[in-house]
């Protein structure tokens, strides 16, 4: 079993940033794919970026050039630097670790982006 621990979700300002942190623990391989999914109620869930056991990174258009997804192998932890924030990324963040077929999903942070 795979335990998730999200943190720094909150309140910014339009143009502010914040840096989500997702760590794991439990029986963790050393080759997972991780990332971070957003949800805003009533709408569907989107995959917002995603970083494979090599590295390799994608993200969703919308947060390109704004978010940075980064992880530490060694802490089992998934990062997720937000800069540049808009009203429109306001969400529910939940991270997930990928392990074959088995994904594990946060409980999700709440990022709310206002003036």
């Amino acid at each position: 079993q795979v335990q998730l621990a999200e943190s720094g979700g909150g309140l910014v300002q339009p143009g502010g940033s914040l840096r989500l942190s997702c760590a794991a623990s439990g029986s963790i391989s050393s080759r997972y794919a991780t990332g971070w999914y957003r949800q805003v109620p009533g709408k569907q869930r989107e995959l917002v970026a995603d970083i494979t056991s090599v590295g390799s990174t994608k993200y969703a258009d919308s947060v390109k050039g704004r978010f940075t997804i980064s992880r530490d192998n060694a802490k089992n932890t998934v990062y997720l630097q937000m800069n540049s924030l808009k009203p429109e990324d306001t969400a529910v963040y939940s991270c997930y670790f990928r392990q074959g077929v088995l994904e594990y999903r946060g409980q999700g942070t709440q990022v709310t982006v206002s003036s």
